[in-house]
């Protein structure tokens, strides 16, 4: 089916490993992907995300009273400056629908193909659940058991005189 698109499904469902670490928005790298990104955005008046935020993309967190933030840990608390983090809540929310866009696409041009997808999913997943579903009743019933045992190795033993 053709797309409109200019990242097609092949490229999404392709692995690629990134390299390093670098603060993610998204489960995405900021610095790797999104900075790079709403640069060429900009450049290009798709955006206008301000300089300042593309140059320092984390920000000291602050208490209301101004104060910086701090973890429980003790550590600084950083967060994605709001002009990006907004623009990525964007793409994510228009990323979902185009994903829905696709499943709906497919579903209509290729009904039996897709109910057929659909019913062997469900008919795989049944004896999965089932397995994890007996696994945590046996887990549970042996963990009863143990604290059962426990109690009762605890308990004083009264001797008639």
């Amino acid at each position: 089916m053709p797309t409109d698109n200019s990242i097609s499904v092949q490229n999404l469902l392709r692995p690629i490993t990134p390299k390093g670490t670098d603060r993610r928005s998204w489960s995405i790298p900021l610095g790797g992907v999104w900075l790079p990104f709403f640069t060429a955005t900009n450049t290009t008046g798709q955006t206008a995300i301000p300089a300042e935020a593309l140059g320092a993309p984390l920000r000291l967190a602050r208490e209301k009273d101004g104060t910086p933030k701090f973890s429980e840990k003790g550590t600084p608390v950083v967060r994605v400056v709001k002009d990006l983090a907004d623009q990525v809540r964007i793409v994510r929310e228009n990323f979902a629908a185009g994903l829905l866009a696709h499943a709906q696409q497919v579903k209509l041009a290729m009904p039996n193909e897709y109910n057929a997808q659909v019913e062997a999913a469900h008919k795989a997943g049944v004896p999965v659940q089932e397995g994890d579903m007996k696994a945590l009743q046996d887990y549970l019933a042996a963990r009863t058991e143990a604290a059962k045992a426990k109690a009762q190795a605890s308990e004083p033993v009264l001797v008639a005189a």
